[in-house]
C-alpha cells in the first residue's frame, strides 16, 4: 500500500512535522539514555502497530549499539532477563501511557514509583514527553499509512534546518 498523504509536501503539514520533530529533538538531547529512548519508542510503536516507527526506532537503537537480542525481546520485556530495572520502569510507563484507553487507571502508582526511583526530574520530563510524542508520531504513521522498511538511521537530521 502507498502512503495516503505526504505531510512534508504540504505547507501546513511540513510545519507540523518540523515542530513535532523539534520537540523530539529536545527529548533526544536530554539526559535520558539514548537506548532507553529507543526502547520506549519501539515498544509504543509495536503496541500501536506503526510499521514505519518500528522501523525507525529498531534501526536507530541498533545504530546506537543496541543488541539484536534485546531488540527482539522488547515486545516481551516482562518475560526477559536482559533489561535493567530502570529500563523496565520506562517500558512499563510506555505501555501504560500508550494503552490509556485500555487501562482504567492509566499509569499505575506502582509504575510511577519505579520511574521516580530510577530517573531524575529532567529524565522524567523527557520520558513523559517521549511517551506522548511517540504516540503522536505513531498516529501520524498509521493514519497516513506510512510503511516500514526503507528508513536509514539519521535520515531525519535534515529536518532541523
Amino acid at each position: 500500500m502507498e502512503p495516503r498523504f505526504n505531510m512534508l509536501a504540504n505547507e501546513v503539514g511540513s510545519r507540523i512535522a518540523k515542530r513535532t520533530y523539534n520537540v523530539s529533538l529536545v527529548i533526544a538531547q536530554s539526559s535520558l539514555p539514548k537506548i532507553t529512548q529507543e526502547l520506549v519508542s519501539l515498544r509504543a510503536s509495536q503496541i500501536n502497530g506503526c510499521g514505519f516507527c518500528v522501523d525507525v526506532h529498531s534501526k536507530e537503537a541498533a545504530a546506537a549499539g543496541e543488541t539484536s537480542l534485546r531488540l527482539s525481546l522488547v515486545a516481551t520485556w516482562r518475560h526477559a532477563t536482559v533489561f535493567t530495572e530502570a529500563e523496565q520502569a520506562a517500558l512499563a510507563l510506555a505501555e501504560e501511557g500508550t494503552r490509556l484507553a485500555d487501562a482504567h487507571q492509566g499509569v499505575s502508582d506502582a509504575t510511577w514509583a519505579q520511574v521516580r526511583k530510577h530517573y531524575d526530574e529532567d529524565q522524567i520530563a523527557a520520558l513523559v514527553g517521549l511517551v506522548a510524542m511517540i504516540n503522536a508520531s505513531n498516529r501520524f504513521g498509521v493514519i497516513l499509512n506510512n510503511q516500514g522498511g526503507s528508513y536509514e538511521p539519521g535520515q531525519f537530521a535534515a529536518m532541523t534546518n
